[in-house]
């Protein structure tokens, strides 16, 4: 065998395989290799993204955070303000019932007194009239002398 001879068939053969490797095989590689490679920058760009999506995300949460929180103090002062003037409310109501059961016990201790009087009143011209019956022996008519004891009654 020719050295020279099997050197050019091997290299027509090495020839007609890389142009079967160019033309066939190596576009579906270099095709495949693009699309990782779009899909990996895709990827990266996506994650950036998503970074800078979930700073803000983030910021954002905490100020509404923040606002809420403001928001419960703004109703917890509220409410604080308003149990004190129910308080007050309740002290004053409170207050002007306990005034109320003063004048009504007042006017019932006034009431009792009047009445008082004029049982004694009563009793005491029912003695004058024993009294006087005692002193002239003699019976006085009540219904008769009924100015007479109202004015004797009124001095008393």
């Amino acid at each position: 065998m020719n050295i020279n001879l099997t050197l050019i068939g091997q290299t027509i053969a090495f020839a007609i395989f890389v142009w079967f490797c160019v033309k066939y095989v190596w576009p579906p590689i270099t095709d495949a290799m693009s699309a990782r490679q779009k899909k990996i920058a895709d990827g990266l760009s996506a994650a950036d993204r998503a970074s800078l999506d979930l700073e803000l995300a983030q910021e954002k949460a905490s100020k509404e955070l923040q606002k809420a929180k403001e928001e419960s103090a703004a109703l917890i002062d509220q409410a604080n303000k308003r149990a004190a003037q129910i308080v007050e409310a309740s002290k004053d109501d409170a207050r002007k019932e306990g005034e109320k059961l003063i004048e009504q016990a007042r006017a019932e201790i006034q009431q009792e007194r009047v009445q008082a009087r004029d049982a004694l009143r009563a009793e005491v011209a029912a003695i004058a009239i024993a009294g006087a019956e005692k002193i002239l022996e003699t019976s006085v008519d009540a219904k008769a002398h009924s100015e007479m004891l109202d004015k004797l009654a009124a001095e008393l």
